[in-house]
């Protein structure tokens, strides 16, 4: 039996971790249970794998608690809502109950998610708050509400407490209407590039409004969030066609945040309210940014349009 190189998991991708045989047999040929690459393969499996494969695992490490970036395995499983993991690491000791991020642990986390009874809560444990109930419950709304969002090469802005008509005063763009939006709209690119990236939507929605760019990043800019962050808060979000979503934070006309992922794993400096959005929003950018500033739709229109008002920003510097 020849003898695998280097850790023993070369060339191993997220199928592979599904057969129990090939993982069984990488295993017995030598693959170290403990490291693979950069990361842990129980975490991997936790997250791509199989109950067997994941039992298989379980049972050679030396510590099924053992963290990536302070992440045990079942946090893993628990984030991705792999609930068949999930219960094979706990039945060979993983503690649902340590803190992972904030003050949540694994076994907190599931009482927000699809399956709130995964875990025997002990007693003495703390549960959810009437707030996280109550945001766990939102984010079950707005989740479905939005759909199935395919928003590649969008920019969006979403703030609170104001309405389409009041970003239009404080961006002072001007409505526009006349025959040549039409034929923007259809191929924005193929136009002057002055002007396209000047054209923004605008939609009221419950909680405050979304400012829109279905082809461009003009909502994220920071001369933007400042002007509509006023006495608020804007989450800034582009949905990058090459490297994801990005997202930023201003409040009260000052940039607080720049280069954040929604919709992307809890961070180690997260807040406790972060943490608990980025389970509920996972893989959901919109929702996240729609979500953090309070935003309430009711469907998907104030992102895919169209929207209440096309508005012509003014010629400035936007950016510092």
């Amino acid at each position: 039996m020849a003898v695998v190189e280097g850790d023993g998991w070369a060339g191993l991708g997220p199928e592979g971790w599904r057969d129990h045989a090939l993982i069984r047999d990488r295993l017995e040929r030598g693959a170290d249970p403990h490291v693979c690459g950069s990361g842990r393969p129980l975490h991997l499996a936790a997250l791509f794998g199989t109950p067997e494969v994941v039992a298989e695992l379980a049972r050679r490490v030396d510590d099924v608690d053992a963290a990536e970036e302070g992440r045990p395995a079942l946090w893993t499983a628990v984030l991705a809502n792999r609930a068949d993991n999930a219960r094979v690491l706990t039945a060979a000791g993983a503690d649902p109950w340590r803190i992972v991020r904030a003050d949540w642990s694994p076994g907190r986390l599931s009482l927000a998610g699809p399956t709130p009874g995964l875990f025997r809560v002990p007693v003495g444990e703390r549960g959810l708050t009437p707030a996280e109930s109550a945001a766990a419950t939102e984010g079950r709304r707005l989740t479905a509400a939005l759909g199935d969002l395919d928003v590649e090469g969008t920019g969006l802005a979403c703030v609170a407490g104001i309405d389409a008509a009041e970003a239009a005063r404080r961006l002072g763009a001007q409505p526009r209407e006349d025959p040549e939006l039409d034929e923007l709209l259809e191929d924005p690119l193929a136009h002057d590039m002055e002007e396209s990236p000047r054209i923004v939507g605008a939609t009221d929605v419950p909680g405050g409004c979304v400012v829109t760019q279905p082809w461009g990043s003009a909502p994220t800019m920071p001369g933007v969030q400042r002007l509509l962050s006023a006495g608020t808060v804007c989450y800034g979000l582009y949905a990058h066609p090459k490297s994801g979503a990005q997202g930023s934070v201003a409040r009260d006309g000052v940039i607080e945040g720049w280069d954040l992922h929604p919709g992307g794993d809890p961070d180690a400096d997260d807040s406790s309210w972060e943490v608990l959005a980025s389970y509920l929003y996972r893989d959901n950018a919109v929702a996240y940014a729609c979500a953090y500033v309070g935003l309430r739709p009711a469907d998907a229109r104030a992102v895919t349009g169209p929207p209440d008002l096309w508005l012509k920003l003014p010629r400035r510097d936007y950016y510092p």
